[in-house]
């Protein structure tokens, strides 16, 4: 009853915001478009662009859907610029739960009485979200930290919602247009994927933790300390962090910080994050961001994180430093050694895509030329030749836009490629050059090490296993061709003895 109810409430808002006329153009049933187009019009947001008004549903059907809408609003390439650009605007901001549910929750997590958990807790939630909200607290140990309290019996409603989009997902994939070229059915596995990784902050905890390890020295980053004896599956503990938010630019000036110096910071610690470590924070929009009075960076909320193989990286490096020196035929030939494209494609075709989807954007002044979009025409062109693109290169993507746009906000006259052509030939050159070979047999040097004072004895019984082989097959032939030689004999005596027979 209630998964009826929930979606009659979605339909009754579908038709409060005039989302017939987005989906009416789409519809491929024949019958199904004739009763679409006989449902009444709702004019009460009519002078509304689409987008808008399906950002204003998002926001109407809850934190649920918000989220759905902030996931979807990083795939461009299964939505128009302009929708994408609208649903980017959505903001997580929910009012907050009740302080004794929140004091409740944490007490039944960590399994002890607020009072001997922390100095004091403030419970009044600094800021709130549709997952959890967050409280500000000390240790008795003097630390000041921040508290993560996921929002109490959060599951049930998340199931019911993913269901419902599970159907509209089904639905959309047989009656639509582009139904399986959108495929809908799997951005929900890739949102239910997302969500419940959200709903675990210990993985949250883990992800805070390695990014600290990484920048630990760093002059760019700073990342809070974590507090894992009171963390769990509902609770996160970090420090507290004191900074200026990223998006408060006037303020920023008033504090003398060097806003360029900033911007060239953000471009280095992502390639750091990206090409160093492999291990990169995917969702760094402002409300993420602080600046500490020093002018370093302060990272918050690590739920979402990106991991990239040591081939994903070589293969980005390879197409970013291919693109901007316009080889093309490197770009069409990096897909096809890396496996992204099959290895029957003709480089000489993918080199002409690659040239006429890239070679408009060198139009431009180098400083207005977005990697973001660089990398989203790239995995365009894939595509077009059957490759699918693995899910983290499109979370890299998302982190990338989001960089850019926050790095010419303080900087608009940023030269990304200025910034980062130099880590990128670096990092090749570490990774191809002369010190890579180096580095890779002093590696290899403890396995070397092992193996080689045993290598004689291993030649030696290869060999002797070979010999065996060897001497095995001529026996194996030599008594086949002698039971081949006595059939023969057999038969030539029996021929010799009928002919005397028969005389």
């Amino acid at each position: 009853m209630k998964w009826f109810s929930r979606f009659a409430t979605i339909s009754r808002i579908v038709y409060r915001y005039g989302l017939r006329d987005m989906l009416l153009p789409h519809v491929h049933a024949d019958w199904l478009r004739h009763i679409v187009r006989r449902l009444p019009a709702s004019a009460q947001f009519a002078n509304q662009p689409l987008p808008v008004r399906l950002r204003l549903a998002l926001e109407n059907l809850g934190p649920i859907f918000v989220k759905l809408g902030q996931v979807l609003s990083t795939r461009p390439d299964l939505l128009p610029p302009d929708y994408a650009a609208e649903l980017a605007k959505l903001q997580d901001k929910v009012p907050p739960f009740d302080a004794e549910l929140s004091r409740r929750q944490i007490e039944q997590s960590l399994g002890k009485p607020i009072e001997e958990l922390y100095a004091r807790f403030d419970p009044q939630p600094v800021a709130s979200a549709s997952i959890a909200q967050v409280h500000r607290a000390a240790l008795f140990s003097g630390e000041e930290v921040a508290v993560k309290v996921l929002r109490p019996n959060l599951t049930k409603v998340i199931e019911q919602d993913l269901a419902l989009m599970r159907f509209a997902a089904g639905c959309i994939e047989r009656l639509f247009a582009d139904g399986k070229r959108l495929k809908p059915r799997e951005v929900v596995a890739e949102f239910d994927k997302y969500l419940h990784d959200e709903l675990d902050l210990m993985r949250e905890a883990a992800n805070a933790s390695q990014l600290r390890h990484n920048f630990i020295d760093s002059d760019m980053l700073i990342v809070p300390q974590v507090y894992f004896d009171y963390c769990s599956r509902e609770v996160l503990t970090i420090e507290w962090m004191d900074g200026t938010p990223i998006s408060d630019i006037n303020r920023l000036k008033e504090q003398g910080i060097d806003l360029q110096k900033l911007a060239q910071y953000g471009v280095e610690i992502f390639f750091t994050q990206v090409f160093k470590h492999g291990f990169f924070h995917a969702d760094m929009h402002p409300g993420n961001i602080l600046v500490a009075p020093d002018g370093r960076y302060i990272a918050l909320d690590f739920g979402i994180v990106g991991s990239l193989t040591e081939y994903d990286k070589r293969y980005l490096a390879i197409n970013f430093l291919a693109f901007f020196n316009r080889d093309y035929h490197r770009v069409a030939t990096a897909h096809i050694e890396s496996g992204w494209a099959p290895a029957d494609t003709c480089a000489e075709d993918l080199e002409a895509a690659v040239r006429t989807v890239c070679e408009p954007i060198f139009n431009k002044p180098l400083a207005e030329i977005s990697f973001g979009i660089v990398l989203m025409r790239l995995f365009e062109t894939s595509r077009r030749f059957h490759v699918e693109i693995q899910p983290q290169l499109v979370l890299l993507q998302k982190t990338l836009l989001n960089i850019e746009g926050l790095g010419r906000q303080l900087d608009p006259q940023l030269d990304l490629w200025q910034t980062a052509r130099p880590f990128l030939v670096k990092w090749m050159d570490s990774q191809i050059g002369v010190r890579a070979l180096w580095r890779n047999l002093k590696n290899e040097a403890p396995d070397w090490a092992e193996i080689l004072p045993s290598l004689p004895r291993k030649i030696s019984s290869l060999v002797d296993e070979k010999r065996r082989h060897e001497m095995r097959d001529a026996y194996a032939h030599l008594i086949a061709t002698q039971r081949r030689q006595n059939f023969w004999l057999a038969a030539i005596a029996l021929i010799l003895l009928v002919s005397v027979l028969l005389k």
